[in-house]
């Protein structure tokens, strides 16, 4: 069963990789790189404390513990204990991957990249989504970072959904926490 699943997420990033043009390779290049995203960062950050005032830490600190949690799981847990090939690390692909950049660290199950992109993604939506419709556009940006991974050819599919997964569920996790917190005070 395993091997199928493996297989098929093979198979599925190969198809996906392989769909490709030096146009699409700058703009993926640029999707994919975290600094990229600083003007976006430094927008969450002035909007935090327009709508929040003083106690706009505590949604930074929320924030904040959303990422670690996310990003250590990914990174700090499975990525050394699944031991998963990069499809960039893979030999058996070498001759038909589509690289674009560096290949990144040995392992790569499951994405960080599309773990934190999700985590604020689905914070902002929880905590902002009613009153503030921008908050929707989020998904589409978490969407394309997580696609950019495997487009430049350093994550499979399978990285990606997984990476989406953890980061939902921790921002989920911290938000419901967050609001507890809140209602009880």
């Amino acid at each position: 069963m395993l091997e199928a699943l493996k297989s098929l997420d093979t198979q599925a990033f190969l198809l996906l990789n392989g769909i490709h043009h030096p146009v699409m390779d700058s703009f993926m290049s640029l999707m994919t790189n975290k600094f990229t995203w600083i003007p976006l960062y430094l927008f969450f950050l002035y909007f935090i404390f327009k709508q929040e005032g003083k106690s706009g830490w505590k949604i930074l600190v929320a924030i904040l513990l959303c990422i670690l949690i996310s990003d250590q799981v990914c990174s700090g847990l499975l990525k050394p204990w699944v031991a998963r090939l990069r499809p960039c690390h893979e030999p058996s692909l070498a001759s038909v991957i589509h690289l674009v950049g560096g290949c990144g660290g040995q392992y790569g199950f499951c994405s960080s990249h599309a773990a934190n992109s999700f985590t604020l993604a689905v914070f902002f939506y929880l905590i902002y989504g009613k009153s503030q419709n921008w908050v929707k556009f989020l998904f589409p940006w978490a969407i394309i970072v997580s696609y950019s991974r495997i487009y430049v050819g350093v994550h499979y599919p399978g990285d990606v959904i997984c990476g989406a997964l953890i980061g939902s569920i921790a921002a989920y996790g911290v938000v419901k926490v967050f609001q507890n917190i809140q209602s009880s005070k």
